[in-house]
């Protein structure tokens, strides 16, 4: 194997390699997946001179450890979080040269949920329609990682970006996401439909790449019964027998029978990839665009 590589010393409790998803496929039932907060995907990328669609590493809360075969620039964005190199602090949010045989520590979040970690070059796993996107729903794309894994690099294309440290936005003390109602607000009585635009939620911890699931107030049917199977977008709320919306995020599946109270705007996704549990929500509508 090529020394543009690096081999994983501890994968953290979900480290998986993401870019920008496999969009354009839901009539074949797989969902775009790709990185949950793109916007720190791709500021990542540009620090270290790779293209926008390259693959990256998402972590789960605590991190991960990697140690590369040959010298690598890096950089770590997304949630906040130390990170070392056989011990020594060095810069997040900015390029980082990692030499080879080295030890670098990507510690846990100390707020949000996912960090990235780009490496120059990116990682050249082999891509499954055209993504090298790990798809937890469909199995799709590489397994998330594992101890003593080894991930190939491609070669380095450009300089690395001469900066001192990139602002980024940070993860959300309270969740704002503006919500389009319908295709199936008409299921939900108007107490429902008035307690989900004026209520808080909670964040629950079972969320995932899937959904961020919610606590808080039950959102009564006006109607019983179920739906046929739906096509189903990102950004999806659907709101299942329990009363308790869902947002569907990367990983979402295509179809579901339980009704759609409305779609939040792409824009806010990236927050919601970083809201802890616990975290308040607030769905406010927004007008048809």
């Amino acid at each position: 194997m090529s020394d543009r590589a690096v081999c994983v010393v501890r994968a953290g409790a979900l480290t998986t390699v993401q870019d920008r998803g496999r969009p354009g496929h839901a009539h074949l039932g797989v969902p775009r997946s790709g990185a949950l907060d793109a916007p720190a995907a791709a500021l990542v990328n540009r620090l270290v001179g790779n293209p926008p669609d390259a693959a990256v590493l998402e972590t789960t809360l605590n991190g991960c450890a990697l140690r590369p075969r040959s010298d690598v620039t890096i950089a770590v964005g997304g949630a906040p979080c130390r990170v070392t190199v056989d011990g020594r602090p060095v810069a997040w949010g900015a390029p980082v040269r990692v030499r080879a045989g080295t030890l670098l520590e990507i510690g846990p979040a100390v707020c949000g949920v996912r960090t990235y970690v780009a490496l120059a070059g990116g990682v050249i796993v082999e891509p499954v329609l055209g993504s090298r996107s790990t798809d937890l729903l469909s199995g799709l794309g590489p397994a998330p990682l594992t101890d003593g894994a080894v991930l190939p690099l491609g070669h380095e294309l450009v300089p690395h970006a001469r900066v001192d440290v990139a602002p980024q936005p940070a993860p959300p003390s309270e969740l704002v996401l503006r919500v389009t109602l319908g295709p199936r607000d008409d299921w939900f009585t108007p107490d429902a439909l008035r307690a989900f635009t004026s209520r808080t939620f909670l964040v629950s911890s079972a969320s995932n790449r899937i959904g961020l699931r919610t606590e808080g107030p039950v959102l009564e049917r006006a109607r019983g019964g179920e739906l046929a199977s739906e096509g189903m977008v990102l950004g999806a709320v659907q709101v299942p027998p329990a009363g308790r919306p869902v947002v569907f995020l990367a990983d979402h599946p295509t179809t579901g029978g339980y009704p759609v109270i409305g779609v939040v705007r792409a824009g806010d996704l990236a927050a919601a990839a970083q809201a802890v549990p616990g975290t308040p929500v607030r769905f406010v509508a927004v007008r048809r665009r």
